[in-house]
């Protein structure tokens, strides 16, 4: 018999009066029931909030890291059964389940490290003759209760990313988990429970969908975090202008194979990040690697190596340790991808390897010859497809990259310094990664996008920035 997971209401469990059941994309079995909260319920949550605003800004340093801290250490000790449990509902290959366990278990570290250590900034005044015997101190302070609303496709780590920084600087949240990966976020408020953040200072709330925009809207709530779509996040953007919204978008990303990238060692380096990363996660990753700009002068000993390395990633049950690609979140998500590559085919592209579906797992496919009007060859898939494209040089080769109405992250294999810093520069995406697939986050750095990409950046330190806003105290009459 299958329990049904509650809810977490202003830091404790609750039940309502309807549910959902959670299963797994492999085999469709029953993973968990989760309780869904009442008009009621919610209202209690925001209000909680609300209150809590001053209370929680008032707490000491100390207090957030602990809890922080906390966290970290507990998620460290669960690992195993988490990691099984973003498996279960979400798909992915047991050992990236178990590598997401251990970003969030990060995220909590460097949000307590973050926690002690924002110290604000002084300034002296007296540059000027007016502000003589002044001296100002610069405090950030939380904007007010954060809405945070996170994806399925890590339903734990960017869960982690949006309440390690409000707890940091001490802003209350309430969190919408995704509707398919609600569980490992109930799990992580059962972890939270075990601290002592003051009451309202937290909810969980698997709400639906549909009542996400009284949610949005609610002015309770000043700052909304979204990751997820570019539709559905510039919809709530345009909705609540007034709000301080940050967004977390989609992708097209792109890794270029330049000219001087050319000895056998560096294609099959290349060759296998870039296999890799086109599948991790079922592709599911807003900097999956969904285009290859490779110079013309290695283009077809890359291909050759691309399509070998795509072939060799192990399919099948994301429970099996040497699983490499699961499946995606549902079936309907498998169709999509499906309709998208015989979109392509259709209009001339070549298929190198896959283009098939079985269920909700679609396999590792590489596409060549993609046509400029195919819907793969400007949106973000978000399944384990990939497509290689010819360019003659440095210049056409950024071109191509910008040639998107997405800009998140690019990989560019480089040896070339020059180069590394002409792609920084003229790059329109949030982050370049040298000598890799674009495919690299690492949870402290700032992270985010440009275009239709997002606003805003998260990283830890990032985060707490946008969740808080800079008040100046000045101080008068001083001997300086």
């Amino acid at each position: 018999m299958t329990t049904t997971h509650e809810f977490w209401l202003a830091g404790r469990r609750a039940s309502g009066e309807a549910e959902f059941e959670v299963r797994h994309p492999h085999d469709g079995s029953l993973v968990a029931k989760v309780s869904v909260p009442t008009d009621a319920q919610v209202e209690e949550a925001v209000a909680a909030a609300a209150a809590a605003v001053p209370v929680f800004a008032a707490t000491p340093a100390h207090q957030r890291a602990a809890a922080l801290d906390h966290v970290a250490k507990r998620l460290a000790e669960r690992t195993e059964e988490i990691a099984r449990l973003i498996t279960a509902e979400n798909g992915k290959p047991i050992k990236w389940a178990r590598g997401e366990v251990g970003r969030a278990v990060s995220v909590f570290r460097w949000a307590a490290e973050e926690a002690r250590r924002t110290n604000g900034e002084t300034m002296r005044l007296d540059t000027d003759p007016g502000g003589t015997g002044r001296y100002a101190i610069v405090r950030r302070f939380p904007r007010g209760a954060v809405l945070g609303i996170a994806p399925f496709n890590f339903p734990l780590n960017l869960v982690a990313h949006k309440v390690a920084p409000a707890i940091a600087v001490g802003a209350p949240i309430i969190l919408k988990p995704a509707p398919a990966t609600p569980v490992s976020a109930l799990v992580l408020g059962e972890i939270l429970a075990e601290t002592d953040l003051p009451a309202g200072s937290w909810s969980v709330l698997p709400v639906e969908n549909a009542k996400m925009p009284a949610l949005v809207q609610d002015k309770r709530l000043p700052v909304i975090s979204f990751t997820g779509s570019d539709k559905v996040g510039y919809q709530i953007m345009d909705s609540v202008p007034r709000k301080h919204v940050t967004l977390e978008l989609g992708g097209n990303a792109a890794a270029v194979v330049l000219a001087d990238w050319s000895s056998e060692a560096d294609l099959d380096w290349a060759a296998g990040r870039i296999a890799l990363f086109a599948n991790y996660q079922g592709g599911q990753s807003c900097i999956s690697v969904q285009r290859v700009i490779a110079d013309a002068s290695v283009y077809d000993r890359l291909v050759e190596k691309v399509v070998a390395k795509v072939r060799a990633q192990v399919t099948g049950d994301p429970s099996d340790e040497a699983t490499d690609v699961g499946p995606l979140v549902d079936e309907n998500a498998a169709k999509r991808v499906e309709s998208w590559v015989e979109d392509a085919v259709a209009k001339g592209a070549k298929v190198l390897t896959g283009g098939s579906r079985d269920g909700a797992a679609y396999a590792p496919t590489v596409l060549a010859e993609l046509p400029a009007d195919a819907i793969l060859a400007t949106a973000e898939v978000f399944g384990p497809v990939l497509s290689l494209h010819r360019v003659e040089g440095t210049e056409e080769a950024f071109a191509a990259v910008n040639d998107s109405a997405f800009g998140l992250q690019a990989g560019v294999f480089t040896h070339d310094v020059q180069t590394a810093f002409r792609a920084h520069r003229e790059l329109e995406v949030g982050g370049v990664v040298i000598g890799d697939a674009p495919s690299y986050r690492a949870d402290q750095m700032p992270y985010g996008g440009v275009k239709d990409s997002g606003v805003g950046r998260e990283g830890v330190r990032y985060a707490m920035d946008d969740f808080t806003f800079e008040k100046v105290l000045v101080l008068t009459g001083l001997d300086l």
